[in-house]
């Protein structure tokens, strides 16, 4: 019998090692896959950083060109080459780059191009504050994205500029990436670079640029629009402080130096300009080109080849200028702004924002924002009209005294006349400032504010009743394109590139890339009703014909509808009108200070039915044939008379009086409309004070004069806390009626009050506080003539709530010598 000797397997052995062998083959060439992969990316990397050389870059740019309506005239050729001045380092002053260094990137000099620990400090303070707030990106990053042109941002071009950033650190010194980005920072105004912004700002070089010059440009970058000196001197002013802090904070300036730079004065805006300007409509090219540097960035205005059609039209442009000089021409006459627009697509087509671009580019038709007086009442109309309240609703001329919450808004009207009981569409005609207070109180100001912002107004409005009567600040520009919105039967013309701005540009092309290209096609948005925008039609209408308005009356008498505004002491007046083709908003004035015109017009005031008025008379006579436009009627109003109902405002809003509100108002509703929600009101109504923070004493007597009645409600108190002081209040505000209960939550020291010390011998104040379970310490000792062995101080102070172990500490007086 044969025995067999059974043999191991082989196979399971042999099969691991196989795999074992694969697994390391594969390892191999992935891992020279992936260094393959790094060197191909790192290289082409390299390969893109002599690009991004000012140099390099000025000589590669194209010009960007801007034409008129046509197409065929150039506004302005945007010359990339020439758009800015390269300086080397040595030409730039040393405080410049500590200032920008100070506010940008306050570890440039520390991180290798991308700082870690910034974009966790940016993405931590975003988190907290539910907002973007800060940004991580250090200086060498924005200096790559400024030099790229023709990308648009997304994750790949995000990694690629770290990446190049980083390469770029091992390659360049900081001082040149420095001075490469202060070449090409745009600073607004048309100020490319640090050369030109110096020249621009202050008519000098970037190397003899001062603490407080440079502390000013170092902070625009972040948003040129926002801290312009010249448009918004108090937000400049007040980023200059938080360069100079922050410049204080990194050791690089005194205290001294930092208050004598933060008092120093801003560039006055008259001097504020760009060497060498010249060509037709230069207020509306520098418009034109902060729209472009707004939506596409600096890098592809200056340099980037576009090629940008306007919505200018520069015969209508000439005839805006001629009708300003027809009738201001004396020495020391006011100054004019001009914008007119088509309502049908909403297109710009004529902007005459001062009367001398090279000497001052501040263009008063965009920058100029000054109090519209009467001219705002519209949007109190319209606010009115949405709500269905009619124009035929009466209300007494007469002065008003209105309490606002914290105080009364005493109103008059100019020169103490009055018309007696009148309604709405008489006080339109004749521009009663009582009746539109009585009017903007009703309906709210906070609704008259989301009306002319829904409209076109984009400039902010408080929820202030002052707004009924134009005493907050717009500009020429935004308020044609808001009475747009009437001629145009209630839509609200936007752009497809531009949005809720002006319709300036036409078209951009050329070399443009990302979200900045294509036809800027009107956009139309329903924002009031064809009924609202009838009757303020009709009664703006009766301004021209009968009203305050009646020199903007047309040779042709074709129909006009517009509005006068003069505000208090005549320091501004306005005009703005239309015809269903063409609008236009006049603004009159001083364009450096608010200097009252009191007899500019013939020996007489200047108001909105003067110089105002017969300017756009003259223009829009011309504008009109020019245009070709044979006369257009308005679509007439409808039935204004409906049923009447007691309203009051409620809340914010107009509701209807549920039998138990007091001082209701009559009104008019027009047909089909009644009060779109009633009022909550009480039988005998009161409103709750607060009394939270008071002694509970007062609290209650504030409570009684309501009348109110008052119920206590302890809480315990935390330590340090004062008792008898009301700590909550329910209801906290709103209204209750007469004799209704106020709860008062007051606390209770649960573990006693610490005692009153200060005075007593220092003996006689350690058994009092231990006493009271407290523990006294002494922490100083301060000499004394008098009070000696006293105390002087104690801390917690006493009467408040103590707890059991709680140190007091004290001073006491010391013998002297």
């Amino acid at each position: 019998m044969r025995l067999w000797k059974r043999k191991d397997k082989p196979g399971k052995p042999r099969r691991r090692i196989r795999k074992l062998r694969l697994f390391t083959l594969i390892l191999v060439f992935g891992i020279l896959g992936f260094g393959a992969f790094v060197f191909g990316v790192v290289t082409a990397i390299a390969e893109e950083i002599p690009k991004l050389d000012p140099a390099y870059q000025q000589r590669i740019s194209k010009n960007s060109y801007v034409y008129s309506a046509d197409g065929k005239r150039v506004l302005a050729v945007i010359r990339g080459a020439e758009s800015r001045v390269i300086v080397p380092s040595r030409d730039i002053a040393p405080v410049m780059k500590q200032a920008i260094v100070s506010i940008e990137d306050r570890r440039f000099f520390e991180h290798r191009g991308v700082d870690i620990r910034a974009i966790v400090r940016a993405v931590w303070a975003d988190v907290t504050s539910g907002n973007v707030v800060q940004g991580g990106s250090t200086i060498t990053q924005q200096f790559i994205k400024n030099a790229y042109v023709h990308s648009a941002p997304s994750i790949s071009r995000k990694l690629k500029e770290a990446a190049l950033a980083w390469q770029l650190e091992q390659r360049w010194s900081k001082d040149r990436i420095l001075t490469a980005y202060l070449n090409t920072i745009y600073f607004g105004n048309g100020a490319y670079g640090i050369q030109q912004a110096a020249q621009t700002y202050f008519q000098h070089s970037a190397k003899a640029l001062t603490l407080p010059e440079a502390a000013l440009l170092a902070g625009m970058p972040q948003d040129p629009t926002l801290y312009d000196p010249v448009t918004n001197p108090k937000e400049a002013a007040e980023r200059r402080g938080e360069v100079l802090r922050a410049m204080y904070q990194q050791g690089d300036i005194t205290a001294d130096e930092l208050h004598v730079a933060n008092s120093a004065a801003l560039p006055p805006a008259d001097s504020v300009h760009l060497p060498g300007t010249t060509g037709p409509a230069q207020y509306f090219v520098n418009y034109i080109k902060q729209q472009l540097v707004d939506r596409c960035g600096s890098s592809q205005v200056f340099g980037g080849g576009l090629k940008v059609t306007t919505t200018i039209d520069l015969g209508l442009q000439q005839l805006a200028q001629q009708a300003i000089s027809k009738w201001l021409t004396k020495p020391g006459s006011p100054s004019a702004a001009l914008v007119a627009i088509d309502p049908r697509n909403g297109e710009v087509k004529a902007m005459i924002g001062g009367n001398n671009f090279r000497k001052s580019q501040f263009n008063l038709a965009v920058q100029g924002e000054r109090q519209p007086g009467s001219s705002f009442k519209p949007f109190v109309l319209a606010t009115a009209l949405e709500d269905g309240i009619s124009p035929v609703t009466e209300f007494e001329s007469k002065p008003v005294e209105i309490f606002t919450g914290d105080r009364i808004w005493v109103v008059h009207n100019y020169e103490g006349s009055y018309i007696g009981r009148a309604n709405l569409a008489t006080a339109t005609t004749y521009s009663d400032n009582s009746i539109y207070a009585q009017l903007t109180d009703l309906v709210g100001p906070g609704s008259v504010a989301k009306t002319a912002h829904e409209m076109g107004i984009t400039s902010p409005l408080k929820n202030s009743l002052s707004i009924g009567l134009g005493a907050q600040a717009v500009n020429p520009l935004e308020m044609a394109r808001a009475y747009s919105t009437f001629a145009n039967g209630g839509y609200r013309i936007d752009g497809a590139i531009t949005g809720n701005h002006a319709r300036a540009i036409l078209a951009i092309g050329g070399d443009a890339s990302g979200g900045c290209s294509g036809d800027n096609k009107a956009v139309a948005k329903r924002t009031i009703t064809p009924t609202t925008a009838k009757i303020v039609n009709s009664l703006l209408q009766s301004v021209v014909t009968q009203g305050t308005g009646v020199r903007a009356q047309l040779a042709d008498g074709r129909p006009v509808a517009g509005k006068t505004g003069t505000t208090e002491n005549y320091g501004d007046a306005w005009f703005v009108g239309y015809t269903p083709q063409l609008v236009t908003a006049v603004w009159v004035g001083y364009p450096d200070n608010l200097r009252p015109m009191l007899n500019q017009f013939n020996g007489t005031p200047v108001a909105g039915g003067t110089f105002p008025a017969l300017i756009w008379k003259v223009f829009m006579e011309r504008a009109l044939k020019h245009l070709k436009d044979p006369p257009a009627y308005f679509q007439p109003a409808p039935s204004e008379w409906g049923s009447s109902a007691y309203v009051l405002n409620r809340n914010g809003s107009v509701a209807a009086d549920n039998g138990y509100c007091r001082n209701p108002i009559s009104v008019v509703y027009l047909p089909g409309e009644s009060p779109k929600k009633t009022a909550d009101c009480k039988p005998n109504e009161v409103a709750v004070p607060n009394v939270v923070g008071r002694p509970v004493g007062l609290a209650k007597a504030r409570l009684s004069y309501q009348p109110l009645n008052a119920k206590i409600v302890y809480k315990p108190l935390d330590p340090r806390q004062r008792p008898g002081i009301v700590l909550r209040q329910y209801p906290s505000g709103g209204t209750l009626s007469s004799h209704d209960t106020v709860t008062l939550f007051l606390g209770k020291a649960l573990h006693g009050i610490v005692p009153h010390v200060t005075g007593l011998r220092l003996e006689s104040a350690r058994s009092k506080l231990e006493d009271a379970k407290l523990l006294p310490r002494v922490v100083k000792e301060v000499p004394r003539h008098q009070r000696v062995g006293r105390v002087l101080f104690q801390a917690p102070r006493g009467g408040v709530a103590a707890s059991p172990g709680m140190e007091i500490r004290l001073i006491v007086g010391a013998p002297t010598g």
